[in-house]
């Protein structure tokens, strides 16, 4: 295929991923019931889902998550942990597989993954696997956001809207403006804090994109100031009351949709691809990273 083509291929079929794992999520899966009390680890775009996925399994009241990076999980007895919930694209990533591996017998584990004929597999007590959202590019696009529609599905959430969303964002304008801006802060609350730290890696990744992503309201406490004109501050979900009008006042531009979020992060995606073909940069190979992370020793 040609540059970028895989990570075209795969941003553009979400819509079609997003309805197969919604449907396995609101079936019978391993994953943690409620009143749990779960962690929920990945490393990179994984972690940052499960930041999402755990903030939005506390809000519905359905038991404490916790969401840790897998090299900083901290799993100990004293924590009470009832599950350990693993995201996990490859199936191959070294500190997943450590974590995996440390709590066998002692906390019961269930790995979402791409690809099922990995380690990953071997080392989970359950597994649901999303083989239709597996990618060739590096770049992980479908196969996070179609793990966490798994996720909003098991939690009980109709995903109709944000398929429907999905589907707006990849058709909606790509403005001229998010092309050529100097740096984007991407902004969260809640839930949405995962999908801005998600936005602002995905936009570091295709395009070597000066980003950085914050808790909505941290942002007035320091960053702030490095908004300036030809620059983006990008919300996810409903603002907080004054931020677009703080943002304005510095010159920024400041972009806040309707649509469901992961939808808007679908929208992110095609920014970053444009970006990067803009820069001549190729997504599905980018500078300095693999598909999987796996460490010697």
């Amino acid at each position: 295929m040609g540059e970028s083509a895989y990570m075209e291929q795969e941003l553009r079929s979400q819509p079609e991923t997003w309805r197969a794992a919604a449907k396995i999520g609101a079936g019978d899966t391993p994953l943690p019931a409620a009143g749990a009390r779960v962690a929920v680890i990945g490393c990179g775009t994984s972690w940052f889902m499960a930041q999402s996925y755990a903030s939005l399994r506390e809000a519905a009241g359905l038991g404490v998550t916790d969401a840790f990076a897998a090299s900083e999980a901290f799993l100990g007895a004293d924590r009470g942990y009832d599950a350990v919930v693993a995201l996990t694209r490859s199936g191959t990533t070294t500190e997943v597989l450590r974590v995996l591996d440390a709590v066998r017998g002692r906390i019961p584990t269930v790995t979402v993954l791409g690809d099922p004929d990995t380690p990953a597999t071997a080392l989970s007590d359950e597994t649901v696997a999303l083989p239709f959202a597996d990618e060739r590019s590096v770049v992980q696009t479908r196969f996070a956001t179609s793990a966490l529609t798994l996720l909003r599905a098991h939690l009980g959430e109709d995903l109709a809207g944000p398929v429907a969303d999905a589907e707006e964002a990849l058709d909606c304008p790509v403005e001229q403006e998010w092309l050529d801006a100097e740096q984007f802060t991407f902004l969260g609350r809640g839930w949405t804090f995962g999908l801005a730290n998600e936005a602002a890696l995905k936009m570091r990744e295709a395009s070597q994109s000066w980003t950085e992503s914050y808790p909505a309201m941290e942002y007035r406490h320091g960053p702030i100031a490095i908004a300036a004109p030809g620059r983006i501050t990008w919300h996810f979900g409903r603002a907080p009351e004054g931020l677009e009008s703080e943002v304005r006042a510095t010159g920024a531009h400041f972009v806040c949709h309707g649509r469901d979020p992961l939808a808007d992060l679908v929208l992110v995606h095609r920014v970053a691809l444009e970006r990067a073909r803009v820069r001549g940069l190729d997504p599905d190979n980018p500078r300095s990273l693999t598909r999987s992370v796996m460490l010697e020793g």
